[in-house]
This record gives structure tokens, C-alpha cells and sequence, in this order.
């Protein structure tokens, strides 16, 4: 037992909860993203992905086990894709639209979860006092179920800020090649979809040699600036702060 109880003693458990907190935002901001290009789908009257069951935040319905993986270790990962007809939606008489404003539910979702996990999170934070910002601060080892509590919620936060920002990027299989289709000509467009087959390829290869870092870190840094703008007021009025 001694062995046993050096090797346990040596896991570091922190880490370990940080590891099952990431798991665990990312699972339900990929439910909310896919459900919501499904739902955008059936308001707009297309139900092809309704009757595949996945207008679901069942995380089941949409995990694709190698993509969640992916996003766990190096963060950067996908789910199974949500089957969509942009002919079937008979309230838009515009497919290429339809298709467009479908790919635009899904950031939109995480850019409100991001909203409202920020304002959770600013909360959390407020109502834990100097204590719980003096830990924040990195300077006294976190402990504590509030702690926890508000490092969940900043992971959430920071999880869903940066899916909306990654999300937008025009380039396919990612929804903002699809927004961008509703600003190119067709001609254009389609000239460009000719590509569309090379586009996870040139994806991975501008995330693994940090060519997209600079930009991807600004943009999320500002959109996270915005959130705390919004979230802090609200923050501060719920806590008496």
C-alpha cells in the first residue's frame, strides 16, 4: 500500500479537476452550438436535422468521440456535423440565406452563453469577497467549493468567448464560410467552394504552426473585454458590490 498511496498522493488533483472542468463546459457548449443550427433550422422550416433527434442538449446526440478528445488536449475539436437542407426550408425563399443564417446560430449561442456565464462568474467572484480574490490573484492555494464554483464558470466563460470567435473564421467546415456566402457574389462563391475539400486541412495547418494565435487571442481578448463590461454592472447590482 505504500507504493500505492506514494503514487496517489503524487497525482496532482488540481490539474485533475481543471481537466474534468474544461470536459465538462465543452460538452455543454457544443450541445448548445449544434442544437441551436438544428433549431435555426426548423424555424426556418427545414426538419431534417429535428428528426435525427438533434434539437437535443443531450451531449450524446452530437459528440463525436476523436473530436472531443481533440478539444480536451489540444483544444481544437468538432462535433458530428448537423444535417441541413437549405431547400427544405420553406420560409426562406433564399437557400444560400437560410444556409447562412442557420451557420449564424451556432457562435451566436456560445457568444450568449458567454454572456451569461460571465455574469454567473462575475457574481461568483463579487460574492466571494477579498478572500476569494486575494485566491483568484494566484496568491494562496485554491481550495474551497466556491473557488471551484468560479473556475468552472470562467472556464464556460472563456470556452464559449472563444468557439464564437473560432467559429466565424471563413474558412470551411467552420460556420463562417457559410456566413460569408450572404456577402460574395455567387460566382464568387462558388469558385471558392471548389475548395472546400482542402479547407480542414488548411484550418489545422494555420492552428498548429500559430499563424491564427495572434489574431485569435485578440479578438477573443476583446470579446471577453465586452462581456466583463456588460457582465460587471449586473455583477456588482445582484451582490450590493
Amino acid at each position: 500500500m505504500t507504493g500505492f498511496q506514494s503514487w496517489f498522493h503524487a497525482i496532482d488533483t488540481s490539474r485533475i479537476i481543471e481537466w474534468l472542468m474544461f470536459a465538462a463546459a465543452a460538452l455543454l457548449a457544443i450541445s448548445v452550438h449544434e442544437s441551436s443550427h438544428a433549431l435555426s433550422a426548423f424555424w426556418l422550416g427545414d426538419d431534417t436535422a429535428k428528426r435525427m433527434g438533434r434539437i437535443s442538449l443531450n451531449p450524446l446526440r452530437h459528440l463525436d468521440v476523436v473530436g472531443f478528445i481533440m478539444m480536451v488536449v489540444a483544444h481544437f475539436g468538432w462535433a458530428k456535423p448537423v444535417p441541413i437542407n437549405p431547400y427544405r426550408m420553406t420560409k426562406i425563399n433564399n437557400p444560400k440565406l437560410g444556409m447562412a443564417l442557420t451557420a449564424a446560430a451556432g457562435p451566436l449561442s456560445n457568444l450568449l452563453l458567454a454572456l451569461l456565464f460571465g455574469i454567473g462568474f462575475y457574481i461568483s467572484l463579487y460574492a466571494g469577497g477579498e478572500a476569494l480574490w486575494v485566491k483568484w490573484l494566484g496568491y494562496q492555494d485554491p481550495s474551497g467549493w466556491h473557488y471551484y464554483l468560479t473556475l468552472f464558470l470562467s472556464r464556460c466563460l472563456t470556452l464559449n468567448a472563444g468557439l464564437a470567435v473560432f467559429n466565424l473564421i471563413p474558412i470551411s467546415p467552420l460556420d463562417g464560410s457559410k456566413i460569408l456566402a450572404i456577402v460574395l457574389p455567387q460566382r464568387t462563391y462558388v469558385q471558392l467552394m471548389r475548395y472546400e475539400r482542402y479547407g480542414f486541412a488548411i484550418l489545422a495547418l494555420l492552428l498548429f504552426t500559430g499563424l491564427l494565435d495572434g489574431p485569435l487571442n485578440t479578438l477573443v481578448s476583446g470579446l471577453l473585454k465586452g462581456v466583463a463590461a456588460v457582465a460587471q454592472p449586473i455583477a456588482r447590482a445582484v451582490t450590493g458590490i
